[in-house]
């Protein structure tokens, strides 16, 4: 019983077509795995990802812990990053304030993004960010500083984690990175000006 030409033919038609949609899937899928980790990670604190929120807690919880700062700057890019103080205590639900001092050390202006993290990972679900440099991309030029703001919390409920019994030391962690349009965006900068 041999199939005939048009049949095969249809047959290998829809293998390829379904081989195609199957592969192009799989690219889209690997396009969006990325946006949705970061949103998983945002959502959930899994990998020390601290939470952002708009507003302070409501309550003032009974533990207080040791936050540490740390921060770091990426090879290519020619800034200092330094926390103001290298740690405070924190009581949960009390809203702090800490500062960050950055410094172009280029004789140009540049551009960074910072990723963050808190450790231990198990902490990043009940750390709140309310404000952060590390929301959006900042700029500084020729040899600037700047002293960046971060008001966070930690979230009162943490003292119902069994998970968080035994931490008493959180490490919130920065690094600076060169923006990846920055060197587009600033260089067009330098060349716009009034015509005429």
């Amino acid at each position: 019983m041999s199939s005939s030409p048009d049949a095969t033919s249809r047959r290998n038609r829809r293998l390829a077509l379904a081989g195609g949609v199957t592969a192009l899937s799989m690219i889209g899928l690997t396009f969006a795995a990325a946006p949705f980790y970061s949103a998983f990670c945002r959502a959930t604190g899994y990998e020390g990802t601290p939470q952002i929120v708009k507003e302070d807690a409501a309550a003032k919880g009974r533990r207080t812990l040791r936050v540490a700062f740390d921060a770091n700057v990426a090879p290519g890019l020619d800034w200092r990053l330094e926390p103001e103080t290298d740690a405070v205590m924190v009581r949960t639900g009390k809203t702090m304030t800490v500062y960050f001092r950055a410094r172009n050390l280029s004789d140009k202006e540049t551009a960074a993004n910072a990723t963050y993290n808190v450790t231990p990972e198990v902490s990043g679900a009940w750390f709140d960010k309310v404000q952060c440099f590390c929301f959006s991309t900042q700029r500084l030029g020729p040899h600037e500083t700047a002293e960046w703001p971060v008001v966070f919390f930690l979230d009162p409920k943490l003292e119902t984690d069994s998970s968080m019994a035994r931490v008493d030391s959180i490490t919130l962690s920065y690094t600076l990175f060169a923006a990846p349009d920055a060197r587009a965006s600033v260089g067009s900068k330098k060349g716009a000006g009034p015509a005429g």
